[in-house]
């Protein structure tokens, strides 16, 4: 039984001669609103944080202090956003490849080795492992799910101000009981992402016009 993630697919990686080596992860996948942000994550040698775990085992004030702790001893990040506009227009898993592919072209440093939280991104020629419930088990994909759920939640936070009825604040998008019966409520908003929506309610709801 594992007690968190650690450096074995990292050290793994440097055995075969990698020295750059990113962690990717996706936050806002399974959401009904706003956009889905990957990140990638390329750290120093051998270098591990505390407290670094899957970003969904973590309070929200513990993620804001690992966050701080990453983007301070992180070698680079790099961050891809895709829109939900975008995600209803090619469907979410052509979506989450793009925003990681995006994440990797954002770093500063090219990797030479790619970690992934399951979903192989296959347009990037870079050797890759993708690692099933990765944030689980890499330390790297954990600091990189840390990155994307915090840059997302802090996105959702500033649509709230926009749309307060739907209470972004609390649930950030995701379906939860309260979100649905607000949408059911006051229908949808320009960021829901439609195609979502035709799943829950059996039918195309229109997004009110912005």
């Amino acid at each position: 039984m594992t007690s968190g993630p650690d450096l074995s697919f990292e050290y793994d990686g440097y055995r075969q001669g990698f020295t750059h080596i990113a962690g990717i992860d996706e936050a806002g996948r399974g959401s009904l609103a706003g956009p889905v942000v990957a990140a990638a994550v390329i750290f120093p040698t051998g270098h591990f944080i505390k407290g670094v775990d899957d970003s969904k085992k973590l309070s929200p004030a513990r993620r804001e202090v690992l966050f701080e702790a990453i983007r301070g001893n992180a070698l680079s990040i790099g961050i891809g956003i895709v829109d939900h506009a975008e995600i209803d227009r090619i469907n979410i898993y052509r979506a989450t490849i793009n925003a990681m592919e995006m994440a990797l072209l954002n770093l500063a440093i090219k990797p030479d080795y790619l970690l992934i939280d399951a979903v192989p991104v296959t347009n990037i020629p870079i050797p890759q492992l993708p690692i099933i419930k990765g944030d689980t088990l890499s330390f790297s994909i954990a600091s990189a799910s840390i990155i994307a759920k915090v840059t997302r939640d802090r996105l959702m936070v500033e649509y709230h101000s926009s749309y307060p009825q739907y209470n972004f604040l609390s649930h950030k998008g995701y379906g939860t009981r309260e979100h649905i019966e607000r949408l059911r409520q006051f229908g949808p908003c320009i960021i829901h992402r439609n195609s979502f929506l035709k799943k829950i309610f059996m039918r195309d709801v229109p997004p009110e016009k912005s």
